[in-house]
């Protein structure tokens, strides 16, 4: 018996691999134009990693009149969930990551590359397997798991540097054909194996995207390529799946790059030009070290003592993609902030660029991160959110917060079934014209606090004036400005001269720079008394413009509230 009377024993149906190298041809598409592949296993949640990967895949996609493709790598039955694949399409749709190709939900696909799904594809993999064995780079190991066992312990007794499978080690690697077919007709279980020519003592030099030119030992393990149940295992459907695809870049974190010496060396043995790799740092998460109590260890400064770690699904609620959509962050904050993580330069690009669209930004692989990833930062990503939000229309903030309050908040969503009058809350320090936008919202479960105030059934009527603490001070200032200074017709700058006359008449400076060069001669100055009239229509000593306020309150809501703070100081 020869290996090709073994190949057809083991896939006896399986066509000849230029079957598919027809059916897939080369794409037409721009020169230069990036292929690349999401391509999730449907097991749990997405990752906040795989949105960042999606995200500078889009941007070098958009950029090169490429193609992305979604594709799902389910060969791992065991940890399917059900309807994963709907859940990874949502999860991306959620945050405008639209795929050129591939799974459009559980069932169906567009594209004419498919199968998009690994298990659809299994006749392909033992066409290609089926070469492998004929080309005697695959045999059939008939190892059990008390064998590997075994092995492990033998190695691990015997000292040796690499744990695994191959070599002296790989006991069926030589393995005389007609026994090999005698234990297949047996019905003997088996899987196929790679069998490598990498030497323990070989070096492979390589030109990653992200990390450059790095020097790396060859693989030298003979991997398991079809498993018992006939499905691929995960670096074997790979770099059959990259190839009939046509992928150009492969996008992802490092943890793979130990992968890349085996990865090459199958897209070499098959007989196919490998994509360019890209590896960059994923995110990581700073966390306090603790002793075997539980302690939190300080060092000898009293301050505490920390360790990086991977953002973990098991410990993390913020890994979740869905967690921002939970915590009313708006998609366009997170890819904000995922783009300054992914390139440092995005920061000063967006600086210059405050209205341009994010995929506008010259996104470039080399400039990702190689070695440490940056720390994830929600204060920080709050910080972006705020700015993000500053360039929403009113007409979108109010959109966006009703409908997250339809979901998750109740009461704001009740709030704000006024929609002409919410229109206008939101709308105060926010438009084209307005030089200094408000940066008060990060995210739309603050909302509900920051804008209550506005609306009479959730005004607390609780004041802390501070700065002016007199009783009587305070009800003069209150009676006098409703009565005589305050005119819903004023503009912006007639409606705070009439504060000004107001201070001066109380005998307060009428400019702060006035108070300043004679602090002793003034009890306090405009600021103080405008201060006062904030606080008593809104309860608040920090809010956007007052005058906006009011304008929006509307006069006869502005003199209820100043009647309102008069009677509460008795």
């Amino acid at each position: 018996m020869n290996r090709q009377e073994l190949a057809d024993l083991i896939f006896p149906d399986a066509r000849d691999i230029s079957y598919y190298e027809e059916k897939y041809p080369e794409r037409d598409l721009p020169e230069g134009a990036v292929v690349t592949r999401f391509a999730p296993s449907p097991t749990g949640f997405v990752h906040i990693g795989a949105l960042e990967q999606c995200i500078v895949e889009t941007s070098l996609v958009k950029k090169t009149g490429g193609v992305l493709i979604l594709r799902i790598e389910d060969t791992d039955q065991k940890r399917k969930i059900e309807n994963g694949v709907q859940g990874i399409i949502d999860s991306m749709r959620d945050f405008d990551i639209i795929f050129d190709e591939g799974m459009t939900s559980e069932t169906e696909s567009v594209g004419d590359y498919g199968p998009y799904i690994q298990t659809q594809r299994k006749e392909i993999y033992e066409a290609y397997a089926k070469y492998l064995l004929i080309q005697d780079r695959a045999y059939p190991c008939f190892a059990t798991e008390e064998d590997l066992a075994d092995l492990r312990s033998r190695q691990e007794e015997a000292k040796v540097g690499n744990i695994g499978y191959y070599g002296e080690w790989a006991i069926y690697r030589e393995f005389p054909i007609e026994e090999a077919a005698a234990r297949i007709r047996k019905g003997e279980p088996y899987v196929i194996r790679f069998k490598t020519m990498g030497r323990e003592d070989g070096r492979i030099t390589h030109r990653d995207m992200v990390k450059g030119k790095v020097e790396i030992p060859q693989n030298i393990m003979d991997i398991v390529i079809i498993k018992g149940d006939g499905l691929p295992t995960y670096h074997f459907a790979h770099a059959v799946d990259d190839h009939l695809m046509h992928t150009t870049h492969v996008i992802r974190s490092s943890e793979w790059f130990p992968s890349v010496p085996l990865h090459l060396e199958l897209f070499h043995a098959l007989g196919f030009k490998a994509p360019k790799y890209c590896h960059y740092a994923p995110m990581l998460k700073s966390e306090a070290k603790v002793d075997e109590n539980g302690s939190v260890i300080l060092d000898e400064n009293g301050e505490t003592v920390t360790f990086k770690r991977k953002i973990s699904k098991r410990k993390d609620p913020e890994a979740a993609v869905n967690f921002y959509h939970r915590a009313g962050i708006p998609a366009e904050s997170v890819k904000e902030y995922l783009m300054t993580v992914a390139n440092s330069d995005f920061e000063m690009w967006r600086k210059n660029n405050e209205t341009a669209d994010l995929y506008d930004f010259p996104f470039a692989l080399k400039k990702m991160s190689s070695t440490e990833g940056a720390l994830f930062d929600m204060d920080k990503l709050i910080d972006v959110s705020k700015n993000v939000i500053a360039t929403f229309s009113a007409q979108k903030v109010y959109e966006d917060v009703y409908a997250w309050a339809e979901r998750y908040d109740e009461m704001l969503c009740g709030m704000l079934q006024d929609k002409e009058y919410s229109l206008k809350v939101f709308g105060i320090e926010r438009g084209e014209e307005i030089r200094k936008k408000r940066k008060d919202i990060g995210r739309w479960c603050d909302v509900r606090e920051y804008i209550s105030y506005m609306y009479d059934d959730q005004f607390d009527g609780k004041y802390d004036y501070q700065l002016i603490s007199d009783r009587e001070t305070l009800e003069t200032i209150f009676t006098l400005y409703a009565e005589e200074y305050y005119d819903p017709s004023d503009d912006s700058d007639r409606w705070f001269e009439r504060i000004k006359d107001l201070a001066e008449r109380l005998g307060y400076a009428r400019e702060v720079k006035i108070w300043r060069k004679a602090k002793d001669e003034w009890p306090g100055h405009v600021g103080d008394v405008s201060t006062a009239i904030r606080v008593a229509v809104t309860g608040r000593r920090n809010t956007p413009d007052l005058w906006q306020i009011m304008q929006v309150m509307g006069p006869e809501r502005v003199r209820a509230r100043l009647r309102l703070a008069a009677e509460s100081l008795n």
